[in-house]
């Protein structure tokens, strides 16, 4: 091996490139770990240009900050991501260097639509379960109640929606919404009537049933005024009302056997 001077020739240079390489390596990691390269600042702002709303340099300096480890080259970019994501109000964040020592963090709100069950969290205008200070989410005016089966969040505020437009007819709107366990749909409008919708059996039975109520709700308001407590649209021909010192009903043989 030692006579031939091309295989000499080919280890050295090898060698020769390794002591290069490991050289510029070093080269390398001595300058980013310079002190000009340590993060100096992160700007934080919305992803579409508009003030945050209820993220605030308070938050991000107790729950983001602290997470973010190293300097404008080591810093993990997706590690910074997840550590503005865990931020109360923050629903997307994405995140960028900018020379020499500074990162820039888009953060996406969650807009809150009202409170989902009975634990103390919240549910987006999107659909999305967040936890947040209720005080803050209702500056603006208290917010609806949802609540439904796990994974139905979306579900419930897309039917929401649809009651909204639903009842501008009788100029009420839902103050509460429920999806029980057995899918059954239950409101509460802002008069403090309750309406049992009950279950979807095909794509129009709740829209009939609201429909149903919209069309008899005149009668019913000039006769008891703000006496309804709740009716029950869950009948085919009738409904079921409630009112101190007043009853309404469907037959009630006839209501057990239709009643869904």
């Amino acid at each position: 091996m030692w006579h031939d001077v091309r295989t000499l020739n080919a280890t050295t240079s090898a060698l020769l490139g390794l002591l290069v390489l490991s050289l510029l390596a070093s080269g390398l990691w001595w300058v980013a770990n310079r002190p000009m390269f340590t993060l100096r600042s992160i700007q934080v702002e919305s992803v579409d240009g508009t003030q945050l709303r209820h993220v605030n340099p308070s938050t991000i300096r107790t729950t983001a900050v602290p997470r973010i480890k190293g300097n404008f080259f080591t810093a993990n970019l997706d590690a910074v991501r997840q550590a503005f994501e865990a931020v109360p109000w923050v629903r997307k964040a994405s995140v960028r260097r900018e020379w020499p020592n500074k990162l820039i963090v888009q953060v996406e709100e969650h807009m809150p639509l009202g409170t989902w069950g009975d634990d103390g969290r919240l549910v987006s205008i999107k659909g999305d379960i967040f936890t947040a200070n209720l005080d803050e989410a209702e500056e603006d005016g208290e917010l609806p109640e949802f609540a439904g089966p796990e994974g139905s969040e979306k579900e419930v505020v897309m039917r929401y929606r649809e009651l909204q437009d639903w009842f501008k007819p009788i100029q009420l709107e839902p103050d509460a919404l429920q999806l029980s366990s057995r899918y059954a749909w239950t409101v509460r409008l802002n008069n403090g009537l309750t309406v049992e919708l009950g279950r979807e059996q095909s794509k129009t039975t709740v829209k009939d049933r609201v429909d149903r109520l919209i069309g008899i709700y005149p009668q019913l308001a000039a006769r008891l005024q703000d006496k309804m407590e709740s009716v029950d649209m869950r009948y085919p021909n009738g409904l079921a009302l409630r009112a101190p010192g007043v009853k309404f009903g469907t037959d009630s043989k006839k209501a057990k056997q239709a009643k869904r």
